[in-house]
């Protein structure tokens, strides 16, 4: 049935004049626009202050040698040193860790960077007071980053262990400034300048991810699509479905439609909302791979298990958002939207590491989705689909997730249907 009735004839300048008119959207628009400002800005204007408790390894492969007549092992030192250097707000967790050890950590994404002290660091060190060889290799500290964990955290890793590394040369070099005099060398200035600060820092890929993986930021934005797919998708599947029931009008430029009102309980209707946006997952998430691997060329390996992954992912979350629109109506877009993107984003860790985020975001990550979906992108995508690399967790917190949105949308409904809180067209009754 299609219509196109005239108005009464109010116009728009005394509706606009009307307080009442303007109060509500007044409200709801202005706090949306609050919260969201201060939930997105709040998680990354200064990460570097709220770093607490970032995991790099640290990692000894020095073997020794004969520094000053003695048995010297300038690795087990520095390491011990930057151990012991006082973190008061514990910024850092430093990992010390044999070099398998640290690589297989490096793999899984449990580090986010590593410090070495590699081998021959000690004979190296020793030969800067050699008079016989005036012009010394200069000793190096190895620094192994870890672009699968994101740029930003990555690169936060390195710098910290940078830093560490620079301050351990000064100290080596306190302690070595008579070196080339004890050895009959001639101290020239140079050497006295080499000798002050001995050590250069050497930075190398540790886990290295495809060129083809921005930066390590495919995870993130694959992830924001998924999500996205089930959000919107939920959305459009329950205002379409609202339309072909008779529920809702459909207006297309200037044409109003309004279906005759099939009756269905509110229980019904989730049960079609549901099983939509669970099958239609299936297509959204093959698009999101045709269009990321297949034409953009994105780098991705395990790619049945990235399908069925997706397809579980997004199915998550439109349940979640169908749950909410049965339960609350109109204000559950609102609801969805904070819980699913606004809460969400700033808090999956994925672009500000977890652990330089404020407590508030730490806290909400435990539970929010984009977290615990990332997690799982990022292990297939970067780190061989490792269980412990966060897929493990992920899939648990999609049954998880899964189970509470069925189980909160069907109890609503049932609730309002046993109370006859029924659906019904105004023109029907």
């Amino acid at each position: 049935m299609t219509s196109n009735q005239s108005g009464a004839g109010v116009s728009a300048w005394r509706v606009l004049r009307n307080p009442k008119v303007w109060a509500l959207p007044t409200i709801i628009v202005g706090a949306v626009a609050l919260l969201l400002s201060l939930l997105y800005m709040g998680g990354i204007v200064n990460p570097r202050t709220d770093l607490h408790r970032l995991p790099i390894g640290l990692v000894n492969s020095d073997q020794g040698a004969q520094l000053g007549g003695q048995q010297e092992n300038l690795g087990a030192r520095i390491t011990a040193g930057v151990l012991a250097a006082p973190d008061p707000n514990q910024q850092v967790s430093w990992r010390p860790l044999d070099k398998a050890a640290a690589t297989d950590q490096l793999a899984s994404g449990k580090l986010y960077g590593v410090l070495e002290a590699p081998a021959g660091l000690t004979a190296a060190v020793a030969a800067l007071g050699a008079a016989a060889q005036p012009e010394p290799a200069r000793p190096s500290m190895l620094v192994l980053t870890n672009p699968g964990v994101g740029s930003l955290a990555s690169s936060l890793a390195s710098a910290i262990s940078q830093e560490a590394a620079h301050r351990a040369s000064l100290q080596l070099g306190a302690n070595l400034s008579a070196l080339p005099a004890a050895q009959g060398g001639a101290a020239t200035n140079a050497a006295r300048l080499l000798v002050a600060d001995p050590l250069t820092v050497v930075v190398e890929v540790g886990h290295p991810i495809g060129p083809h993986s921005g930066l390590g930021l495919t995870a993130f934005y694959y992830t924001l699509l998924l999500v996205l797919c089930g959000f919107l998708g939920a959305n459009i599947i329950s205002n379409g479905v609202d339309v072909s029931l008779g529920y809702a009008a459909s207006e297309l430029g200037p044409l109003r439609t309004q279906l005759p009102l099939v009756r269905i309980s509110r229980t019904g209707t989730l049960a079609v909302t549901s099983v939509m946006s669970a099958v239609l997952a299936m297509v959204t998430s093959s698009l999101v791979m045709l269009a990321t691997v297949v034409i953009l060329d994105m780098d991705a390996s395990h790619l049945p298990l990235l399908w069925v992954f997706s397809v579980c992912a997004s199915a998550a979350v439109g349940l979640g958002v169908q749950a909410l629109l049965a339960a609350f109506g109109g204000i559950g877009q609102l609801i969805a939207m904070f819980i699913f993107i606004a809460l969400s984003l700033p808090s999956s860790g994925a672009t500000i590491p977890l652990q330089a985020l404020p407590t508030f975001y730490r806290g909400l990550a435990v539970f929010e989705p984009m977290r615990q979906l990332s997690d799982g992108v990022r292990s297939i995508l970067y780190f061989g689909a490792q269980a412990d690399a966060g897929l493990a967790r992920a899939w648990v917190m999609i049954a998880i997730a899964t189970v509470a949105a069925l189980v909160f949308g069907f109890a609503m409904t049932t609730y309002y249907d046993r109370r006859g809180l029924h659906r019904v067209h105004p023109e029907s009754s």
